[in-house]
């Protein structure tokens, strides 16, 4: 089957300020090429989901625009649909129109504090060394990811052992094992990526009730 070339999900011009409206309209034209890939093949979602172990739903909350989901997602998508790398590039370019976005409020919150002559939040050892790390109402960055981390995260999205697994492309045992491992060694560094990227594409919502989370795990810690 030949390639099917699809556009790439909505740009800004470099002088234009990226919106999470834009983010959204971005979610929901990568959610369109999926649907159109997966229809070009003669696939249901039903059939797309048992090819990359994910439930009928899940796939359809994707092609609607209203679920966020991994690179591995994408990853085994461009596979099961032969897309041959290109759903896992529109995919990267979404992932980047995000990232921008955390840039450019980062780069707000810093002109705020210069306009009220404020210094820069410094970055002490301290600050750098912990797990968990919010400026301002900015995305939570997790140092190195425990069951801690872990269990908040899928907490914070309201998700269960087995949608949480779903979410990521991992199996129910695996997040099992990484919320209930007692000895200290992390998840593999694949792994830790794959929960960064679940993190920075949660909506503000979520991430709130991260950082929620896991305070109030550590001030149970301290108790």
């Amino acid at each position: 089957m030949a390639r099917q070339a699809f556009p790439p999900p909505r740009r800004l011009g470099e002088a234009g300020a990226i919106t999470r409206d834009h983010i959204a309209d971005a979610r929901r034209n990568l959610g369109r090429h999926l649907a159109r890939r997966r229809k070009t093949v003669g696939l249901r979602q039903v059939d797309l989901g048992k090819l990359i172990r994910y439930s009928r739903s899940a796939i359809a909350g994707v092609e609607a625009g209203r679920d966020n989901t991994t690179r591995i997602f994408w990853y085994n998508a461009d596979i099961a649909l032969g897309a041959r790398g290109t759903l896992l590039s529109l995919f990267d370019e979404f992932d980047a129109l995000v990232r921008s976005l955390h840039a450019q409020n980062a780069r707000a919150r810093d002109q705020e504090r210069q306009q009220f002559g404020l210094p820069p939040v410094p970055l002490t050892p301290d600050v750098a060394a912990s797990r968990v790390v919010c400026v301002g109402c900015g995305p939570a960055v997790v140092g190195r990811w425990t069951r801690r981390e872990v269990r908040a995260l899928r907490e914070a999205l309201r998700m269960s052992v087995r949608a949480f697994a779903e979410h990521l492309g991992v199996t129910m045992t695996t997040v099992a094992d990484w919320e209930h491992r007692t000895t200290p060694a992390p998840p593999r560094l694949a792994a830790q990526s794959l929960l960064d990227q679940a993190l920075t594409l949660a909506n503000t919502n979520s991430k709130a009730r991260f950082r929620l989370l896991l305070d109030g795990q550590c001030q149970a810690d301290t108790r």
